[in-house]
């Protein structure tokens, strides 16, 4: 009997695969969603709808034909991929703040995740994909709304989706990144929606076009991950594919997500280190 008992806890102190450990991470993050999602509706999925109606149908009815000029289409169904982007850009920019400074000081989540075999690395990789598949099915919600409501121009649209959820990953990684270094709220998180999310929702092209931008202000949107993941959604929703800007999009939004994935992965392993060091000097004492 106590040689099964000791085999059974050596079993389950055995360390995850690398993928089985991010698995475990999306897991524990599903268990909790799938009890509690109504919580995030509003904010996830009636913010972007709000914005559809207002603009598309409202404030759209005022704008010429015209303001399609180029991609082929009226006000509604230009702007309608553009806020497929925003809706997946909003929801990484939101998951990727409070929610990991939560893991690290207040409910401290990470933490006790740190004490079983998992890595720091298995641990930021499985957070950012779960904030990646949440962010999936929202941006994928909303698609079906935008198709119900007549604001789909191509059947091409549904790949729409991958570039918007590319652009919101790589919000994912950058924003996560950044909050891991964040010892207490204060004001950094406001300021990051403030002067961080809010102008790249308003100056990528999401309710005009950016050459009606001054020169000096386009780089603007050239270097916002929001422009390019809106380019793919537009290209998407009108069956418009140019192959080199595309690829352009592409390889622009996948360098920041691996970027930002590293740092995360980075700054995680740095927390980890301390807190272990923090409890090394509280057992001297």
């Amino acid at each position: 009997m106590a040689t099964a008992s000791t085999s059974s806890v050596r079993t389950t102190r055995q360390a995850p695969g690398r993928l089985a450990g991010v698995g475990l991470v999306v897991e524990h993050y599903w268990t909790w969603y799938h009890r509690n999602w109504r919580a995030t509706v509003v904010s996830s999925v009636l913010q972007p709808l709000l914005f559809l109606l207002a603009f598309g149908f409202g404030f759209g009815t005022l704008v010429a034909d015209r303001a399609g000029e180029g991609v082929g289409g009226d006000y509604l169904g230009w702007l309608a991929p553009a806020l497929l982007a925003v809706t997946a850009v909003q929801s990484a920019a939101f998951e990727g703040t409070y929610p990991v400074l939560s893991g690290f000081i207040w409910q401290r989540i990470y933490l006790g995740m740190a004490a079983s075999p998992l890595t720091p690395a298995q641990i930021a990789l499985g957070h950012l994909s779960w904030v990646v598949l949440k962010m999936t099915g929202t941006a994928a919600v909303f698609l079906v709304v935008v198709v119900l409501l007549g604001g789909a121009r191509s059947p091409w649209v549904v790949l729409a989706l991958p570039g918007a959820v590319l652009a919101g990953a790589a919000c994912a990684a950058l924003v996560m990144a950044y909050a891991a270094t964040r010892e207490s709220e204060g004001n950094a998180f406001s300021a990051l929606f403030r002067f961080g999310v809010v102008p790249m929702i308003l100056f990528s092209g999401t309710f005009f076009p950016i050459d009606r931008l001054p020169d000096w202000a386009r780089w603007l949107a050239w270097v916002s991950p929001l422009w390019h993941g809106t380019e793919l959604a537009r290209a998407a929703g009108f069956g418009q594919w140019r192959p080199l800007a595309l690829s352009g999009h592409v390889a622009y939004l996948g360098a920041l997500l691996v970027v930002g994935a590293a740092l995360l992965v980075r700054n995680f392993r740095r927390r980890s280190e301390e807190h272990t060091s923090e409890l090394q000097s509280l057992r001297h004492l």
